[in-house]
């Protein structure tokens, strides 16, 4: 069955149709620059085949989500697990439900992990699932970015090749891309490359309208006109919207994003008393907690420098005679200096907010730095050894039964959350203070208290702890499969509160 659905006015006064048929077997890129009319662009687009195909948007601003008032998509908040994410994803696809994944608040990495997790979720689909529906990524150059930026390399990894399968492979499943971007020198070739259909705003750098006059198949000549289109005006080429690039003027739409441009409006009349309303605090302010998240500072090439000269062996043989090979290191012996490398990368505040794959790098370099021989550990067991040290588990605890059943278990959760659930287990081996919603969510590596809330019910829900209060409304964390549970805790306490109890 042929669907066109109506994009606005192309030049003449004739409607602007696209095939949706075509578009699911072609795909769309959009480019424009901010302040083009992309949003409004690709919410027409939704708006007005919402009726015909399923729709799934991947929405880092959070500007999508009124599409659910009016059309009933499910809103999808990006602040889950990776694990939870891919669930979702596939259920979404068994039931042909639309949705929208809002990643609004997240930082960068945790926006193009939870959106990868989710692409794949529906890529991994079961076949008799693979029904068509029409994946719109808002903002792909942040998703498929064509260098390295300062995310870390498997975010980026997985991020980019997600995308891929997308754009690549995931026709023959079904998946329609839609794939809207500021900049196209900034999204991945390989990524671009698999639209036949284009929609170009306006563009002001010379690279990006070098590309997209290419890909319109335009002399480099005519590429100045995309500097001159207004707000809203776009050139469409592709077998479901032109086989000749044709200016066309989106038209308008039934819903609104949250936010807007910004309008010019006057300055409110300056009260009386302006200075003491400035520099008076409010006194809550002071227990507001001061979240600095830069970046820490490098080390100096000295100390670096001293350090590897420590470390090097002395040079008391003569220079003629060739130097005595390294002797070998018990297994005692290189256990102690594994675990003395490992404590040093951990006792760092920062670690907790850095990746598995950064921290590992870092390991093996001190390695390297401390000459200790032997083939060093996988990145799977360097990741378990750092949930387990990051649990704060003494030797004591360590050799009772009741730690071997919490390590058992610990495997049946995803490697992100085995730090978490190792830190809950020994609390209620040791009949410790649940511990706070802010020392989880540092666990987890990061600063938000609402997602240590969500990967309680996460673990409440795979059936392996039970979470209940006392009287006085503390929270308590039950393990049924270990018979015993932490003892009563404050979940809004801060740092320096679990410091003074435990002192106490």
């Amino acid at each position: 069955m042929q669907v066109g659905i109506d994009m606005g006015s192309a030049s003449g006064g004739n409607p602007a149709t696209l095939d949706i048929e075509e578009l699911l077997a072609t795909r769309l890129l959009v480019q424009g620059n901010s302040g083009s009319g992309k949003s409004h662009l690709l919410r027409r687009l939704l708006e007005q085949s919402a009726q015909w195909v399923q729709q799934v948007i991947i929405d880092p601003e959070g500007d999508f989500v009124t599409l659910s008032d009016k059309f009933g998509h499910v809103v999808v908040d990006g602040e889950r697990t990776e694990a939870e994410l891919a669930g979702i994803a596939n259920r979404i696809r068994q039931h042909r439900v639309s949705c929208v994944l809002t990643l609004e608040g997240l930082e960068i990495e945790q926006q193009m992990r939870a959106a990868a997790a989710f692409l794949n979720g529906m890529f991994d689909a079961d076949r008799e699932f693979w029904y068509p529906v029409l994946v719109v990524v808002d903002e792909a150059q942040m998703f498929a970015p064509s260098v390295a930026g300062e995310v870390s390399d498997d975010a980026r990894k997985m991020s980019l090749g997600a995308m891929t399968n997308l754009m690549c492979r995931g026709r023959k499943r079904g998946l329609a891309g839609v794939i809207a971007t500021q900049r196209l020198a900034k999204l991945a070739k390989n990524v671009a490359a698999e639209a036949s259909n284009f929609l170009m705003g306006r563009t002001f750098l010379d690279i990006d309208m070098a590309r997209a006059a290419d890909l319109l198949g335009m002399d480099r000549r005519q590429a100045e006109m995309f500097r001159d289109l207004k707000r809203g005006n776009f050139v469409a080429l592709g077998p479901a919207l032109s086989r000749r690039p044709l200016p066309i003027q989106i038209g308008n739409v039934e819903t609104s994003a949250r936010s807007s441009s910004p309008k010019l409006m006057p300055l409110p009349d300056a009260p009386q008393d302006v200075e003491d309303l400035i520099f008076t605090p409010d006194p809550e302010e002071f227990q507001r907690p001061i979240v600095r998240r830069a970046p820490p500072a490098p080390r100096p090439t000295t100390d670096i420098l001293a350090e590897l000269s420590r470390s090097a062996p002395a040079a008391s043989a003569p220079v003629s005679e060739p130097r005595s090979s390294q002797p070998e290191l018990s297994a005692e012996e290189r256990e102690e200096r594994l675990a003395a490398v490992l404590h040093e990368i951990l006792d760092d505040p920062s670690s907790g907010f850095r990746t598995d794959s950064v921290l590992y790098q870092e390991f093996l370099v001190r390695l390297r730095m401390r000459r200790v021989p032997g083939t060093p550990m996988s990145l799977p067991e360097f990741r378990r050894r750092v949930a387990i040290s990051r649990s704060g588990v003494d030797a004591a605890t360590a050799e009772t039964e009741a730690w071997g059943t919490a390590l058992s278990l610990s495997s049946g959760v995803t490697d992100d959350l085995q730090g978490v659930f190792l830190m809950l287990a020994k609390a209620a081996v040791c009949g410790e203070p649940c511990p706070s919603d802010a020392r989880i969510a540092r666990a987890y590596g990061t600063h938000s208290a609402r997602r240590a809330r969500r990967l309680l019910g996460y673990f409440e829900e795979q059936g392996t702890v039970v979470v209940h209060t006392d009287f006085a409304g503390k929270r308590i964390v039950a393990f049924p499969d270990m018979n015993c549970q932490t003892a009563p805790g404050d979940a809004n306490a801060t740092d320096a509160d679990e410091m003074r109890s435990a002192a106490e």
